[in-house]
């Protein structure tokens, strides 16, 4: 990573903080954003702190889609910016009323000193609220020190009163009943406010009360839930908003007070996993989801929602299902995974009234008239982003499956079809369907039984593909122990343990050999099915 002039020149001002007091108040408001990237980058949590406590600017983002090679903001310094925060509600310094901390959290598996989205929500929750705490200590302290300053002025009038002449009592009396009447009206215009409306007088006190609107990626768990819960239900000067919305292993009655106590804009995207909602569960929330107006991304994961185990009032279960998905106008990324939904894709995706862009449903138990809609349906060429994995493809589904990136041809940038069965004969009848989708920026074929001589065809059609970034390839047959199946499944390939005797580098070599010969260095092969990551080709 090369550094500019400007971002070396600040690594150094802040390296070393008892100098911090020199500085601070000759820098510019224009430098603050390059002296806080790299207190960040620095590890530098006590810069972190000063600087964000008299931010300039009226909004603050942090976070968001990282450069290659750059980390996440330590632990320490995400602590020292949420302090900083805090105090800065009482630092007429700060000038900050929007903090933007979308996309900050590390990722699982992360840097260990790196906060996980789990960790940042419950720390966002906590700050929110102590913020509260500290808004009602400073307006009981204003308050004692009003009626101090009351008290003293009525001592002061009594010792006049006392010592004056007539005259000056009777100045002082006029002045008594002057501030009487004073007194009184203000009374009588608060008793006129009370007889507001009950919602303006809500709105107002909002609105009065609202100093920095906090705006994040919330993640949340049967732990958290009770802490997001009353964070989102605080009133106070800080106000916590939404982008993303990631819910794990809690109950439908849960997940409606959370997306009830939501700010309605904002929202983007709800992402459920490992919660038992069933089809009457998910039928409850699609209503709620509706309210959202700028909701574009729906994902649900494992959620219990199996059809074949309940078929008593599938079709009107279906059909409740159909209506809710029917009112998210703006819906477009779907993902279902391991819903078991076979036959139903028809019934599911015709009522959305957008096009989707990414439509993700591995291990959704397809059936070839699933496929055959979707190659016919409104979203086949539209699509950017299609996963089929874990959907077995066979003769009957080919036709379809050609029709589908056909379609897609001009639009799609991602696809996987790992683990759907594809064998040689299989994947060679799809290959030139495969090479005309000119805009593929990553393929995903992993855990599909292939030669090794079909993955040399696979790779000469990929580097033809001017586009594509980023292969996954399956390891061939080749370089399993004997014994495997003549037709393995997706699980079998992953479970079997591979030769020993074989050379495993000598499949990798020889693969990208093909890439050498052919010029294209800017394209990656990889049989790394853990860490292999299609958003890398962004």
């Amino acid at each position: 990573m090369v550094f500019s002039l400007v971002s070396l020149c600040a690594r150094e001002v802040v390296s070393d903080h008892s100098a911090s007091p020199c500085w601070l108040m000759w820098v510019p408001r224009e430098l603050y954003g390059a002296l806080l990237e790299a207190a960040f980058s620095s590890c530098r949590p006590l810069a972190v702190g000063e600087l964000v406590q008299r931010w300039p600017e009226r909004t603050l983002r942090v976070g968001g889609r990282r450069k290659p090679g750059q980390t996440a903001p330590s632990r320490l310094c995400i602590q020292s910016l949420l302090l900083a925060v805090v105090r800065g509600l009482s630092d007429h310094r700060c000038s900050l009323q929007v903090l933007d901390l979308c996309g900050l959290q590390a990722e699982d598996g992360g840097m260990a000193d790196s906060m996980g989205g789990w960790s940042l929500t419950v720390a966002l929750c906590t700050m929110v609220v102590q913020a509260k705490c500290g808004a009602q200590r400073g307006q009981t302290e204003r308050k004692r020190k009003r009626r101090k300053e009351l008290h003293g002025e009525e001592l002061v009038s009594n010792n006049e009163k006392s010592l004056g002449s007539s005259k000056l009592q009777g100045e002082d009396l006029s002045k008594g009943v002057r501030r009487r009447m004073e007194i009184e009206k203000r009374q009588e215009a608060a008793a006129g406010g009370a007889e507001a409306s009950k919602k303006e007088l809500e709105e107002k006190e909002l609105n009065s009360d609202v100093v920095v609107h906090v705006r994040a990626d919330l993640f949340v768990n049967a732990r958290s839930w009770e802490r997001v819960r009353v964070a989102l239900g605080t009133s106070g000067p800080l106000k916590l908003q939404c982008r993303y919305l990631r819910v794990e292993e809690i109950s439908v009655s849960s997940i409606k007070t959370l997306l009830n106590l939501l700010p309605h804009r904002g929202l983007l995207g709800v992402d459920i996993r490992y919660s038992s909602l069933g089809v009457a569960g998910l039928a409850e929330l699609l209503p709620l989801l509706s309210a959202f107006p700028t909701l574009n991304s729906l994902r649900l994961h494992y959620c219990n929602l199996d059809f074949r185990r309940d078929s008593l009032g599938q079709t009107e279960a279906l059909r409740s299902l159909s209506q809710g998905l029917a009112q998210l106008k703006e819906l477009r990324r779907l993902s279902l995974t391991a819903l078991r939904l076979p036959g139903q894709l028809r019934v599911l995706l015709s009522s959305l009234p957008q096009p989707l862009e990414i439509l993700e449903v591995p291990y959704l138990s397809l059936s070839p008239s699933d496929l055959a809609y979707l190659s016919c349906s409104h979203h086949s060429s539209t699509l950017q982003q299609l996963d089929l994995s874990e959907n077995h493809l066979d003769e009957s589904t080919l036709p379809s499956i050609r029709r589908l990136l056909s379609q897609a041809s001009s639009s799609l940038q991602h696809l996987s079809l790992s683990g759907c069965g594809l064998t040689d004969g299989l994947l060679g009848l799809l290959l030139p369907t495969l090479g005309g989708c000119l805009e593929l920026k990553s393929l995903a074929l992993a855990l599909n039984p292939l030669s090794m001589a079909c993955l040399i065809n696979v790779v000469r059609m990929a580097v033809r593909m001017p586009s594509l970034r980023q292969l996954l390839y399956p390891n061939p047959l080749e370089d399993y122990q004997p014994g495997l199946p003549d037709r393995p499944s997706s699980a079998q390939l992953l479970d079997w343990p591979l030769d020993e005797a074989s050379d495993l580098n000598m499949t990798s070599s020889q693969l990208n050999r093909l890439l050498t010969d052919s010029g294209r260095s800017d394209l990656i092969l990889t049989c790394d099915l853990l860490n292999y990551d299609k958003d890398l080709v962004e």
